[in-house]
């Protein structure tokens, strides 16, 4: 009798639960349920009741369960979680949860992640103490915005969780996490793997005793509660570790050795590589978060794509289709129009007080095919200076693997892989998060049964490549180098301007 494993993936827009064949990959159950962002908050505030991820999760999960129609639910026997990075979610000493998760897209903590990169000595110095920059929107600057903003809730806080984690522990009743996602809070050192005590200690002397147990990717967390399980007539099934969405993401599209690279375009953007060993950017660009496999995974993440071109179809009142043939409509490089997509802020380049500009309209160019090609490219030329950075300290990728709502534009890909030059390959199964959950969720309970199995022989039996490569374009090389290369100069050039307008909105809003 064939047996199955849960893939869930709690993003920031809704939550996907796929049901695999444990053998062949098959999905035989999908499920899909939205979250919404809680609305009204102030500009740059983001965030989410970690409820409704439940809420939304156990809707998918019914969905994928009644699709699957197995015949026993006993041939389920091992479910595994993805969640979005570097969200915070506080619990109290009973585990409830304090307030509302703030999430990796909060920009409101510019301040607090200023304020502890200089109580750690800088720049540099956190480098040295935890190989990992600290951005704005990682864990840490949202600890202590919890604490200056919100006393009397940091006051109760006991448990520092992010959301997968705290799905995991609403499932399984324990508090953990493992070492990817955990990289992503500013507060791990990522090369021994370990909590840094004195990134803890520049936010509160106590809280090293608020962060979890740190676990490796390889151990399960436990078995699903009674409670849970008996909801849905689950019984006997294993939680395995999870991660982060990017570290299955990785999984979930074969990304567990050298040479392939995982681009996704998504709400955010991703790009991240596998690495045997600890990669430390002295710029603090790139992140070297430690992966699901135990291994790295140097991650550059822009804050900038599908969201920018969901505005512009609003403008022009478009759906995807049109907004391709619209955009096909203009050569490569748009005649010299550029598009600094900065909506959210950006990321990498590090940029929390930018805006999205358009450069170089003229009669020519200010007409919808030229914008619209603009905007897709200036978010593929946003993706494309990280992906230099990754080249300049030695990663060198012979393979794009596109996952994300963006990777379903064949036109898209064909920018990305004339940009990038390098060949660009699409997957059977686009839900890379929840399928690399899944995976890593068999990974866990074969080696919990004692078989032995690495990570890399199952995802080179289960993650299949779809359709035809999409090769580079030579005539469109020195076209995109050019582009890439004003791209990089004019938001250098900007910085000032970005920073002056900031302090006008602020002090408007004050």
């Amino acid at each position: 009798m064939s047996v199955y494993a849960i893939g869930m993936d709690s993003g920031t827009q809704s939550s996907k639960v796929v049901i695999v064949e444990m053998e062949t990959g098959r999905i035989i159950g999908r499920g899909r349920a939205p979250h919404a962002l809680i609305a009204g908050l102030p500009e740059g505030t983001d965030e989410q009741n970690p409820e409704d991820w439940i809420t939304a999760l156990k809707i998918a999960l019914k969905e994928a369960l009644a699709e699957a129609a197995l015949p026993d639910l006993k041939q389920i026997v091992v479910l595994g979680v993805s969640g979005q990075q570097h969200g915070f979610v506080p619990l109290d000493e009973q585990g409830r949860v304090i307030r509302p998760a703030k999430l990796w897209c909060d920009t409101s903590t510019i301040v607090e992640a200023a304020d502890i990169i200089s109580a750690l000595g800088g720049p540099g110095a956190v480098l040295e103490k935890t190989g990992m920059p600290i951005a704005v929107g990682f864990t840490a600057s949202k600890i202590l915005w919890l604490k200056r903003h919100e006393p009397d809730h940091y006051d109760r806080l006991r448990t520092v969780l992010l959301p997968h984690n705290y799905i995991n522990y609403v499932l399984t009743g324990r508090a953990c996490m493992e070492y990817g996602d955990a990289s992503g809070t500013g507060l791990m050192d990522v090369r021994n793997r370990i909590w840094s005590r004195e990134a803890a200690e520049a936010i509160d002397p106590a809280l090293p005793g608020f962060l979890p147990e740190l676990r490796p990717p390889s151990e399960p967390v436990g078995l699903l509660r009674g409670e849970f399980a008996g909801e849905f007539g689950l019984a006997d099934v294993l939680v395995a570790a999870g991660g982060g969405d990017n570290m299955m993401a990785a999984v979930g599209t074969g990304n567990v050795r050298p040479g392939v690279c995982t681009v996704s375009l998504g709400t955010s953007g991703t790009v991240f590589s596998y690495a045997s060993a600890p990669l430390i950017d002295p710029r603090g660009e790139i992140a070297g978060f430690c992966d699901s496999t135990g291994g790295w995974l140097p991650l550059l993440c822009t804050m900038n794509v599908t969201n920018v071109t969901e505005c512009w179809k609003a403008v022009l009142n478009l759906d995807n289709s049109r907004r391709d043939e619209i955009a096909a409509q203009a050569p490569a490089g748009s005649e010299g129009l550029i598009f600094l997509p900065f909506l959210e802020g950006e990321r990498v380049p590090i940029l929390p007080d930018a805006c999205g500009v358009f450069f170089g309209l003229n009669r020519k160019t200010f007409e919808a095919s030229r914008m619209t090609r603009a905007v897709m490219e200036g978010a593929l030329l946003n993706l494309g200076y990280g992906l230099g950075r990754l080249r300049a300290l030695g990663l060198a990728p012979s393979e794009i693997r596109a996952t994300g709502g963006g990777s379903h534009s064949a036109f898209w890909l064909q920018i990305a892989a004339d940009l990038f030059q390098i060949p660009v390959v699409t997957l059977e199964e686009s839900e890379a998060a929840a399928f690399g959950a899944a995976i890593q969720a068999i990974w866990n309970w074969r080696n919990q049964r004692g078989e032995g199995v690495s990570l890399s022989s199952l995802t080179d039996g289960l993650v299949r490549t779809s359709g035809p490569t999409v090769e580079p374009d030579p005539k469109n090389r020195a076209v995109y180098e050019v582009r890439q290369a004003r791209f990089n100069s004019l938001w250098r050039t900007l910085v000032p301007e970005f920073h002056a307008e900031a302090d006008v909105q602020r002090e408007v809003e004050d």
